[in-house]
């Protein structure tokens, strides 16, 4: 016996349900993209993925299968012909489930439920851009290091230079006079060789 579904259904009784999350399926492979409550959305993602999951498969079966739930013709043509081929690539999660403001009305939690049609990157794709990304993170570290010495470096130079300052300021401060005399010295200039 099939184990029936945890929590309130969406309708009042299980025939309403199945009705209601066929005409949300039918709508989702029409249009590609719903506007519905997100307790809707949530259960309809894994009633469209298995149907998708038939339409991929294509055979004559399959789609007998998917005609007993989803009626309109069209849909059911849109999925196999159209949308199928398009999640090839793809091994799962053919929906996405995005939440929005909620319904002005009362306030429900409302969400936008769409297929997901972006072609899927293939793995030795992926495996390099990761690769490369893990090479200039590196890189990136080695550059912040070697930058940290330099700035450290600059930061002792500048210590240094201050205390200077502050030394020559220390001796202009103790003896003025003879501060002054030096500094005049080191002005003149210096009388030429013969």
């Amino acid at each position: 016996m099939p184990r029936p579904t945890k929590g309130p259904r969406l309708g009042g009784s299980p025939q309403h349900e199945r009705h209601l999350l066929a005409n949300l399926a039918t709508q989702l492979f029409l249009h590609e993209s719903i506007k519905t409550t997100e307790a809707r959305a949530r259960r309809l993602r894994p009633y469209a993925e298995k149907l998708i999951t038939k339409g991929k498969r294509g055979d004559l079966h399959a789609r007998r299968t998917v005609m007993k739930k989803v009626t309109d013709k069209y849909a059911v043509y849109r999925l196999f012909e159209e949308l199928a081929p398009q999640f090839q690539g793809r091994e799962g999660g053919y929906t996405r489930i995005v939440k929005t403001a909620p319904r002005k009305g009362d306030n429900a939690p409302m969400a936008v439920i769409s297929l997901v049609l972006e072609p899927v990157a293939k793995k030795e794709i992926v495996d390099d851009a990761v690769a490369t990304a893990k090479r200039a993170a590196a890189e990136a570290v080695e550059a912040a290091e070697e930058g940290a010495t330099a700035v450290e470096a600059a930061e002792e130079s500048a210590v240094e230079a201050v205390e200077a300052v502050e030394e020559s300021a220390a001796a202009v401060a103790a003896d003025p006079v003879d501060a002054e005399e030096d500094d005049a010295e080191e002005d003149a200039p210096a009388p030429a060789k013969k």
